[in-house]
């Protein structure tokens, strides 16, 4: 089964003023954009207070629950994007796999994939599951006025170690082992995992969002060889399909500095980095790919005067890319005082977009 083409939504708004939105695509915005990774929630005590007594997966499946926690973090710091509300797994629990997410673990899979049985057992996902996620960019793009909003997925190989390793894993080594032992089971499952992805990303393109983040969050556990030979093809697969929406994709994984150049040819606009490579680096890597980042989360705990000299740092080294979207490195961690992301902003936004 195919991915229906992506065609321009009618919904989409028209965001000509859009920094964030001008940067993504290429060119100089009035002022340097900036928005965070998990920045819906996470640190925000509005967000604890909409979030009590529902499950993760049930927040993001509720549609006026998702857009209020995607909104909560706009209203706040005024950045320049909102993300929406979910979760990578998200495309998973509607296609009719059994997941769910487990605090202190994380999304734990009922029954693991680890055979051709198995691949050839999954679900596909029909866009009519995926209804309450369209539904909640509708509400989103109705609400955000001039702020244009991402959508959100995760990539083939990041969901495919949760459903080989039944859980989170820090060495993947089943997913691993199935790679290599059974290359035709692996580019089976990722092409089916393309698909889903693929699918589950135009749905939100047809609700209404203004561009879209592919997330490979365990990408970086690979070598650039077995990437190119395992990943790549279906990322770029996914990318592609997205080609003829007429907006923004950008990619981005964790640890995956070694990864920068190949990701840069899966066909995404923007490439998001970690903490771990500079930014003048990084555009070495991905040579005329506009960046993301990548402002090392942790370093929000080191009081104003640390956090200052980072955020000129890495806008500085920004400036060797083509055009740059400021960013943390990965997500903005529980305990993250609001007032530091809100102090981030305010900085970012008076910085000189050029050298």
């Amino acid at each position: 089964m195919s991915a229906p083409a992506t065609t321009p939504s009618s919904h989409r708004r028209a965001l000509p003023g859009s920094a964030f939105l001008t940067a993504v695509r290429g060119g100089t915005p009035m002022h340097l954009p900036v928005w965070f990774m998990r920045q819906a929630g996470r640190s925000l005590p509005e967000y604890r207070r909409a979030r009590q007594g529902t499950a993760m997966l049930e927040s993001c499946l509720t549609p006026d629950l998702a857009c209020e926690i995607t909104l909560q973090p706009v209203r706040r710091y005024g950045v320049d994007a909102a993300i929406l509300f979910s979760d990578i797994v998200v495309p998973l629990k509607v296609a009719g796999v059994g997941v769910d997410i487990v605090a202190g673990t994380g999304p734990v899979i009922e029954s693991p994939v680890r055979t051709a049985a198995d691949v050839a057992d999954l679900p596909h996902l029909d866009p009519a599951q995926a209804e309450p996620v369209a539904q909640a960019v509708r509400l989103l793009t109705a609400e955000l006025g001039d702020t244009p909003l991402i959508g959100f997925a995760g990539a083939p190989f990041t969901l495919a170690s949760y459903l080989v390793e039944g859980g989170p894993s820090r060495n993947h080594e089943r997913t691993k082992a199935l790679m290599h032992a059974e290359p035709a089971t692996w580019h089976a499952l990722l092409d089916h995992l393309a698909e889903l992805t693929l699918g589950f990303l135009q749905v939100q393109v047809g609700a209404g969002v203004d561009a879209v983040q592919l997330f490979d969050s365990w990408a970086g556990a690979l070598s650039e060889r077995d990437y190119r030979e395992f990943v790549l093809p279906h990322s770029t697969k996914v990318l592609a399909g997205l080609a003829d929406a007429g907006l923004p994709r950008i990619h981005f994984g964790v640890g995956t500095g070694e990864l920068l150049g190949a990701m840069g040819e899966a066909g995404a606009d923007v490439v998001g980095v970690d903490w771990r490579v500079p930014l003048d680096a990084a555009t070495r890597r991905a040579p005329g790919t506009v960046l993301q980042g990548n402002l090392d989360p942790a370093v929000l705990f080191a009081g104003p005067d640390v956090v200052d000299a980072e955020v000129r740092r890495i806008v500085a080294e920004g400036h060797a890319a083509p055009a740059h979207v400021f960013n943390l490195g990965h997500g903005v961690l529980p305990e993250t005082d609001p007032d530091a992301l809100h102090r981030v902003v305010e900085l970012v936004h008076s910085l000189p977009v050029r050298a």
